[in-house]
């Protein structure tokens, strides 16, 4: 088996940057899904089928001819806190008013999995689609409301999952974690990792790949 082409449904920088931290450089190609054809209550329904849109919404805009594999992966991620979701705060108020509800607690982070393989030509069937949740519990700090204005003033909150960057200034106000470090940033390494083995594929396999080929 060929290595396949990798390729990211997401514009987020901070997924990126996660796989290319283990060597995977992929095609990104942002998929265009409206979010809000979802409308479910629990979070990790919630995340799998919204993960699992984005990645085929790409997937039906390739090329069916290819000389390997593409493997596209979809994500989303929610915050849940006293059994409310989170996604990303709609201006610097809404995120200040998440802080004052989330400090001093203990919320769920939930991040979508879905890995589709397309096969090089359209006459072979494709499988079906993985879809995995991962969850991982985050501790915050009990924030004054001064440090909350000034986190929310630097704009950073407002392109997170629950108002908050765990690898950026967010990390402060993490008292700590229990889970997968990686699943608060945006996408769990060893969950992609055992998709990528389900499907019998080697993840060292991708390292100095070019994306473009």
């Amino acid at each position: 088996m060929g290595v396949p082409q990798f390729i990211l449904a997401s514009a987020s920088s901070a997924r990126l940057r996660l796989l290319r931290s283990v060597g995977i450089e992929p095609l990104v190609c942002p998929s265009a899904f409206d979010e809000s054809q979802v409308q479910l209550s629990d979070p990790a329904a919630l995340v799998q089928a919204l993960a699992l849109n984005k990645a085929t919404t790409v997937a039906t805009q390739l090329d069916r001819h290819a000389s390997v594999d593409r493997l596209v992966l979809g994500c989303d991620s929610v915050l849940a806190v006293n059994g409310e979701i989170h996604g990303k705060p709609a201006g610097t108020e809404e995120a200040i008013e998440r802080w004052q509800q989330m400090r001093g607690q203990v919320g769920r982070l939930y991040t979508g999995h879905a890995l589709l393989v397309i096969p090089p030509t359209p006459h072979t069937p494709s499988p079906t689609p993985l879809v995995r949740c991962q969850i991982t519990q985050v501790y915050f700090a009990n924030v004054s409301d001064r440090q909350i204005a000034a986190y929310a003033a630097t704009g950073e909150p407002l392109h997170c999952a629950g108002a908050f960057a765990l690898e950026g200034k967010g990390g402060l106000f993490v008292e700590k974690i229990d889970g997968c470090h990686s699943n608060v940033i945006g996408l769990s390494l060893p969950l992609l990792r055992q998709m990528l083995d389900d499907r019998g594929y080697d993840v060292t396999a991708f390292w100095s790949i070019d994306p473009q080929r």
